[in-house]
């Protein structure tokens, strides 16, 4: 069977965590776990070079435990460790499903997951591995949107792919908001400059000036990973 075709080399892929939860309130819904990594598995056969940053909202959010009144770099180090079980679950989900795989950690945690170091991850890439970064960037203060932008910089990303609950970026909350209008394409400056929530101005400023476009798009209709990996229409495409 011919190999589907891809058009990126190297793309990180920014996984919601709260869409892991699937319909439940915490935690991670085993199916919808299996789904998504089979999505990324058909992803990688196509022969793209795959990071993936995933988030920590499903167990713990740092923001989340700071606005509680709990100290914001505890509450923040408690979200990196939420993301190192992410990491961990997708880990295990992807290699069930054939897809070789190596998870480094912002924090030292040797018996889980190797330290992360930059040459050693783009190996990894060009070997084949899916590499998955987890704890954030490994000091508090940062989200896993800004850590997004920053592992993709660093390994020379070609895009970043914000896979989330929604279709892609709208001028109001489409939750509470049944008329907002979704945007096919816009510029990074019009994101910063209408305070849209796709990801933290300090995200989208990274890869403004590192010219590396973003995708956002719905993680939980089966079958997107593979159709953005391969170029095709879906979400929203943000760039200059």
């Amino acid at each position: 069977m011919a190999k589907a075709r891809k058009r990126y080399q190297r793309v990180l892929l920014k996984l919601s965590g709260e869409a892991l939860m699937g319909e439940g309130g915490y935690g991670i819904d085993d199916d919808v776990l299996t789904q998504v990594a089979g999505d990324v598995a058909k992803a990688a056969k196509t022969g793209v070079q795959l990071g993936i940053v995933i988030g920590g909202g499903n167990i713990f959010r740092g923001m989340k435990g700071a606005s509680k009144g709990m100290d914001r770099a505890s509450a923040d180090y408690m979200g990196m460790l939420a993301t190192v079980l992410n990491a961990l679950a997708l880990q295990h989900a992807l290699e069930q499903a054939g897809c070789p795989t190596r998870v480094m950690s912002a924090l030292p945690m040797q018996a889980v997951a190797e330290p992360y170091i930059r040459q050693r991850a783009i190996h990894h890439l060009e070997c084949g591995y899916v590499v998955i970064f987890a704890a954030g960037t490994g000091s508090p203060f940062f989200t896993t949107d800004t850590t997004a932008a920053l592992r993709a910089a660093e390994i020379g990303a070609e895009v970043v792919m914000k896979a989330t609950k929604v279709d892609g970026v709208y001028d109001s909350d489409p939750v509470t908001n049944p008329q907002a209008k979704l945007f096919r394409t816009i510029t990074f400056q019009e994101v910063m400059s209408n305070y849209l929530r796709v990801m933290d101005i300090a995200a989208v400023s990274l890869c403004r000036d590192n010219s590396i476009p973003i995708i956002v798009f719905n993680l939980t209709k089966a079958g997107n990973i593979l159709r953005a990996v391969k170029g095709q229409p879906i979400g929203t495409l943000i760039k200059e």
